[in-house]
C-alpha cells in the first residue's frame, strides 16, 4: 500500500469521477480469488472503482480493510458503497496514472 499525499489523491479522485464500477462485491463476499482478479485488473488499469452490492454480507469498512491488508492496493476514496482503488502498474506500457501521480 502506497501513502499518497493530498494532491495525488485529489488527482486520482478527479480521474475516477466519470468511471463506472468495474468490480462488485456480492453475497459471496471477499475471496482470495476475487482479490487476485482485482490485483490483475489494477496492474493493467491502475485506477478502478468497486461497487459493494446491497446483498453483500460485508460492510464498506470491512472491504476496505481486507483490500489494504491483503494487497498492495491503495483505497483512494470511499463514496457510500463505492471504493476508488489505485495501484501503480508493473509494466511501463500500462503506466498512465502513476506517471502523473509521481509528478505531483
Amino acid at each position: 500500500m502506497e501513502n499518497l499525499r493530498g494532491k495525488q489523491k485529489h488527482y486520482l479522485r478527479g480521474e475516477a469521477h466519470n468511471m463506472r464500477p468495474l468490480f462488485a462485491v456480492g453475497k459471496n463476499g471477499l475471496s482470495q480469488e476475487w482479490l487476485a482478479q482485482l490485483v490483475g485488473a489494477l496492474d493493467k488499469r491502475e485506477l478502478i472503482k468497486v461497487n459493494i452490492l446491497q446483498n453483500a454480507d460485508v460492510t464498506t469498512a470491512e472491504v476496505k480493510a481486507a483490500i489494504e491488508e491483503n494487497t498492495s492496493i491503495t483505497v483512494v476514496q470511499t463514496i457510500g458503497r463505492v471504493l476508488v482503488l489505485y495501484m501503480p502498474a508493473s509494466h511501463e506500457d500500462d503506466q498512465h496514472y502513476s506517471l502523473e501521480v509521481d509528478k505531483l
